[in-house]
This record gives structure tokens, C-alpha cells and sequence, in this order.
């Protein structure tokens, strides 16, 4: 049989795979630990949104007899406005991972500014209608319902915010020149967080808000 030829690996070949798998290392299940560890976070969030909800669908009733309750409470038509204003940013990130992909930095640039002014907005209106509540004397530490209510909502206000840090460092790195198609990977586990917050949202403005008894 004629033996095989085997080119010799250069030094060079050799240094770029080094690189390549320093740069991504990859984990039995065939992703990176980045991402590993960004699904586990999510795992370990899920559990913590579900006793947050949990709790809220425990007290949502736990109200004063001269207390407002939900339904006179929560305005649906600029909350929904809002929660799609949120859900849009989802579109976007996934725009800005994609001209990332092909290399289009200016394109992606955009996309993950459009993506944190539209999770801003988000914040912007869930503080307007905290203060609203507020005035209409629903407060934190009023009844077991504000209490459940603000801290759940609160606490994925906080969650959105978080992202938006993260994908403002992003913007930033790209206009000092730093962002390139090899931070893809990072991009896409700020696209996963984002979609996780917008995914519990959904839940959250069904339970809450649509369905209040």
C-alpha cells in the first residue's frame, strides 16, 4: 500500500491552533466554559425568578381592606407598550451578533446600541410606573403585595440593567477599535443573558399584569 504523506506542522499552524483553543476553550460538552458557566448562572436564576414568583403568587392578595389593589392599580396598555419595547431588543441583539459574525463592526456597533437605548427605555418605564404606584400609595413596605411586587419586578429591573452595562463595554470597545469578529462568543453570551431576562419578562407580564387575580 503507498504510504500516506503527512505534512509536518509548522510552528506557526501550531501557535495559531494554541491560540485558537486559548482563546475558546472548549468543555467535554463541546462549549466553551464561558458559556458553560453563563448557562449555569441561567440555571441558577431560573430557580431563583421561580421563588420570587412563587412568593408573589403567595401574597398577591395579602392587601389592606382599604388598600388599592392590582387591578386598579396597573395601567396594561403602557405596560404592554413597554414589554414590547423590551421583547423588540431581543430582534436587535440577535442583528448585532449577526453583523458581528460576517464582520461588520459598524452594523454591529449600531445593533448593541440599539439594543441597550431600547433596554433603557424599558428601565425608563418601570421606574416612571414605580413612582406612580408610589404616589397612589403603594409602597414597598405597605402591604405583602408591594412587597412581593416590587421585589420581583425590582429585581428583573436590576437584571436588565446589568445587561445593559455589559453591552454598553461592548459599544465601548468598538469605538475604540477593540471589537472584532473573534469576541463573537462573547457577544452571544450577552445575547443569552438578554434573551433569558426577556424570556422571564414574559412571564412575569402574564402573571402579573395580565392575569392579577
Amino acid at each position: 500500500m503507498p504510504r500516506m504523506r503527512r505534512w509536518p506542522l509548522t510552528e506557526t499552524s501550531v501557535t495559531e491552533s494554541h491560540q485558537e483553543h486559548a482563546e475558546h476553550p472548549e468543555t467535554t460538552l463541546g462549549v466553551s466554559n464561558d458559556k458553560l458557566g453563563m448557562w449555569v448562572f441561567l440555571g441558577s436564576d431560573c430557580l431563583l425568578f421561580g421563588g420570587l414568583i412563587s412568593t408573589y403568587m403567595l401574597y398577591k392578595d395579602r392587601i389592606g381592606p382599604t388598600d388599592l389593589g392590582a387591578e386598579e392599580m396597573f395601567d396594561i396598555p403602557f405596560t404592554s407598550v413597554s414589554s414590547f419595547v423590551l421583547l423588540m431588543s431581543s430582534l436587535t441583539i440577535v442583528l448585532a451578533i449577526t453583523a458581528l459574525r460576517r464582520n461588520d463592526i459598524r452594523r454591529s456597533r449600531i445593533w448593541i446600541l440599539s439594543t441597550a437605548i431600547l433596554g433603557a427605555i424599558f428601565v425608563g418605564g418601570q421606574v416612571y410606573e414605580f413612582t406612580v404606584f408610589y404616589r397612589e400609595g403603594l409602597g414597598y413596605t405597605t402591604n405583602l403585595f408591594g412587597t412581593s411586587f416590587f421585589t420581583l419586578t425590582g429585581f428583573h429591573g436590576v437584571h436588565v440593567t446589568v445587561g445593559i452595562i455589559f453591552l454598553m463595554s461592548m459599544y465601548i470597545q468598538s469605538m475604540r477599535g477593540k471589537l472584532t469578529s473573534a469576541q463573537e462568543e462573547r457577544l452571544e453570551i450577552i445575547g443569552l443573558y438578554w434573551h433569558f431576562v426577556d424570556v422571564v419578562w414574559i412571564v412575569i407580564f402574564t402573571i402579573v399584569y395580565l392575569f392579577p387575580q
